[in-house]
C-alpha cells in the first residue's frame, strides 16, 4: 500500500465563542480535540481501504505539531441569534477497494439535521455518480437512500454536524471535520 494514502479517519465536531474570530476557531478546534495539529485542509476522497475509526480511537492516534490531514466545514459569525451549521458528509462504497467520497457543507439558518442531511446527501450523489447510479437530483434524502441501498454499491452514508446559535455580538465559530491518520 502506498504510505501517503491513509489508513484511517475519524470523524469530529467542535464549536467556540470568543470576541477575536480567529481565537473562537482555536476554541472550535480544541472543542473538536484537534487543535494540537497543524492541519491541511484536502478534498473530498475517502481512500480505499480506508477504516473509519471511533473519535476517541482517533485522538489517541494524534502527535502535537503533525502535519495532519483532513476535510473539514466551517462556519463563523458574529451576529446574535445567527443560526450556523458545519457538515461533513460521507459516502462509503460497498467494494473495499474503490473510493469513497467526504463533503463539506456549511450554512447559516440550518438546523444541525437540516445540515447533515444535505452533506450526507452529496457525499452520497457524488459516489452514486461514479457508480453509474441513476438518480433524479430533486427525490428527497429517503427516495435517494432506497435506490443507494437497492444498488448494493453503497454500503454507508453518514455525517457530523455542529450547529448553534451564536449569542452575543463575539465571533461564534462551528467546525466538522474528517481527520486522517496514516
Amino acid at each position: 500500500m502506498n504510505p501517503s494514502v491513509p489508513k484511517k479517519m475519524f470523524l469530529t465536531k467542535g464549536v467556540g465563542t470568543h470576541k477575536e474570530e480567529l481565537h473562537s476557531f482555536e476554541l472550535a478546534l480544541r472543542d473538536a480535540g484537534i487543535e494540537k495539529c497543524n492541519l491541511v485542509q484536502v478534498s473530498s476522497i475517502f481512500p480505499p481501504g480506508c477504516k473509519l475509526i471511533s473519535r476517541t480511537q482517533g485522538l489517541k492516534e494524534l502527535h502535537a505539531g503533525a502535519i495532519t490531514y483532513c476535510v473539514m466545514s466551517r462556519c463563523y459569525s458574529n451576529e446574535p441569534r445567527r443560526l450556523l451549521a458545519a457538515s461533513v458528509g460521507l459516502a462509503i462504497p460497498s467494494d473495499k477497494k474503490a473510493y469513497g467520497y467526504i463533503s463539506e457543507h456549511h450554512a447559516f439558518g440550518q438546523t444541525e439535521k437540516e445540515a447533515g442531511d444535505y452533506a450526507e446527501d452529496l457525499a452520497a450523489a457524488m459516489l452514486a455518480s461514479t457508480l453509474g447510479i441513476d438518480f433524479k437530483i430533486d427525490e428527497s434524502w429517503d427516495e435517494k437512500k432506497e435506490i443507494f441501498k437497492i444498488s448494493g454499491k453503497i454500503v454507508t452514508t453518514r455525517n457530523v454536524t455542529q450547529s448553534t446559535i451564536a449569542k452575543s455580538n463575539w465571533y461564534t465559530t462551528v467546525l466538522a471535520a474528517a481527520v486522517f491518520i496514516f
